[in-house]
């Protein structure tokens, strides 16, 4: 499995982006995808994920109500939209992907997925 994301950049607070993550090699019709951030001098942590069978998806309190993950299965890309972005959103935005892990929740708990893109960077700053 291949995933690529792409959208990273420098904005000012209250402002929006979106990050997109181009996923290929899937041999299952049935896995978890999400996104996770690592900012300096912290541990990687879950930020929101999606269940590709029935797009359930999970949010940690730290994007609930302001970002919203999606997913276009025909593109097999994987969406972050981020709004009233903040500083302490700075961090390196990765997508993970798993086979095995059953609900978003579970893949958001832990970043123990199987697969990892290279990551890509968001800076909130004025």
């Amino acid at each position: 499995v291949h995933l690529v994301e792409s959208g990273g950049g420098l904005v000012q607070p209250g402002g929006s982006l979106r990050l997109s993550c181009a996923a290929s090699g899937f041999t299952r019709d049935d896995y978890v995808m999400g996104w996770f951030r690592q900012a300096p001098g912290k541990e990687r942590e879950g930020v929101a994920c999606i269940k590709s069978s029935d797009g359930s998806t999970w949010y940690t309190d730290s994007s609930k109500g302001r970002f919203t993950i999606s997913k276009d299965n025909d593109k097999n890309t994987m969406y972050l939209q981020m709004n009233s972005l903040e500083p302490e959103d700075t961090a390196v935005y990765f997508c993970a992907a798993d086979d095995y892990i059953l609900t978003a929740q579970a893949m958001c708990a832990f970043p123990v997925g199987d697969y990892w893109g290279q990551g890509t960077q968001v800076t909130v700053s004025s």
